[in-house]
């Protein structure tokens, strides 16, 4: 899990909930150290505006098949819920006081599987839900953001994303990645192959001067060849399923 905290009005609330949410999952020396510098952080943001932000809590306390619940996602779950039931009260273990009263501080959750959360926890009056889908014009914006320092113009990007269409933007990432990677390999190639390649960074001699890499320029036609093959890989899983090589009697 990924615990962010922004930069905004430092209140009580802030550095306590923080705390309940880290001392599950650090050991006992660091989980006193994290402790401390909350605290003094908190100390020195008094006044100004924040809020916790927790991102990707399905990866964490969601629940996938027959996977157990452990304590730990127990005690996140008990700890948010309380948070939400009771914001302006958060316990750390001192005497009870009816007049301790904190100040609210928004918790915001991201996430992309919300149904394997616990139920109760994202219920209407719990947790306001804001659903994204990004549009095409969004993900040819975010793709053309990727490639900007290759001189991969709008036009081009569009080109790409209707070529390859209904994919995770990681995909587009990973075809400006494949053409580095080829590159790459061409270079080592080049310099001696991937036997010398030791003494050719590490084993030079004092005066020697290192191999020098030139990044590829970027192309349509090379992101292209790069999707065409990603794509083939991604088939390729589909059609082998070697898991069920391992597990026989798992069901279609």
């Amino acid at each position: 899990m990924t615990i962010i905290i922004s930069r905004a009005f430092s209140i009580n609330i802030y550095r306590y909930s923080v705390c309940c949410m880290f001392h599950i999952i650090v050991n006992d020396f660091l989980q006193l150290f994290l402790i401390a510098c909350l605290f003094e952080f908190s100390e020195l943001m008094q006044g100004k505006m924040s809020c916790l932000m927790i991102n990707d809590i399905d990866a964490g306390l969601g629940r996938f098949g027959n996977t157990q619940m452990t304590v730990n996602n127990q005690i996140v779950v008990g700890t948010l819920m309380n948070l939400s039931d009771n914001p302006t009260r958060v316990s750390i273990g001192q005497d009870w006081r009816e007049s301790d009263i904190t100040n609210r501080v928004p918790i915001i959750v991201t996430g992309n599987d919300f149904s394997t959360i616990y139920a109760p926890l994202i219920r209407d009056g719990r947790m306001e839900k804001f659903y994204w889908q990004p549009t095409k014009e969004d993900i040819v914006n975010i793709v053309h953001r990727m490639y900007e320092k290759d001189d991969i113009s709008k036009d081009e990007v569009v080109t790409i994303v209707e070529t390859f269409p209904n994919q995770a933007l990681d995909f587009y990432g990973a075809l400006r990645s494949r053409t580095y990677d080829r590159s790459i390999s061409k270079w080592i190639e080049d310099i001696g192959g991937i036997e010398n390649l030791g003494n050719k960074l590490l084993g030079r001699k004092k005066n020697e001067e290192l191999p020098v890499y030139t990044p590829p320029q970027q192309t349509v036609e090379a992101l292209l060849e790069s999707g065409y093959s990603l794509l083939r890989e991604q088939q390729l899983i589909m059609d082998t399923k070697l898991s069920k090589e391992y597990m026989k009697n798992i069901d279609d």
